[in-house]
């Protein structure tokens, strides 16, 4: 596994089911911290995912707690807006977690004091932040880079 995605409560269907695709040819896990917006048998989400969903490594939590329990110890580096800290600036190794928060909202503020903080940058403006599905690509792809494209042709 070269490393480990994580959605916190995702809730746009199509965007789960992107990052489902991007994790498969990847070779990355996909964990989903619930509640979820939707279910994972919607259309929308297969439709996303295309025939990929077989392929996908993935691990589903019923809170933030339980994936914490399992995976507290790790390195976890959480997307945000909230950061000087540049995805680009960090040396990710294989197994490492990125976390990423709701498309609404992000993550509660105690999510961010247990992790440490990378963010995508943008220019100033009034809208929040990039897509979620784009901005796992884009993280996902750097850190790749950073550990060699591991198995990948």
């Amino acid at each position: 596994m070269n490393l480990n995605i994580v959605l916190y409560q995702p809730e746009i269907p199509q965007n789960t089911g992107n990052i489902a695709r991007t994790c498969v040819l990847t070779n990355s896990k996909l964990h989903i911290i619930k509640p979820m917006g939707f279910s994972l048998d919607e259309k929308h989400v297969r439709r996303a995912g295309l025939d990929y969903w077989k392929q996908l490594n993935l691990e589903i939590y019923e809170s933030y707690e339980d994936f914490m329990k399992k995976h507290g110890d790790k390195t976890i580096y959480l997307s945000s807006t909230h950061t000087d800290r540049l995805y680009s600036d960090v040396s990710y190794k294989e197994g490492d977690f990125i976390m990423f928060g709701r498309e609404s909202s992000g993550v509660p503020e105690e999510v961010h004091k247990n992790h440490i903080e990378i963010r995508v940058p943008m220019i100033n403006t009034t809208t929040r932040s990039l897509n979620l599905s784009n901005t796992v690509a884009i993280v996902t792809y750097e850190a790749l880079k950073g550990i060699g494209f591991p198995n990948m042709k």
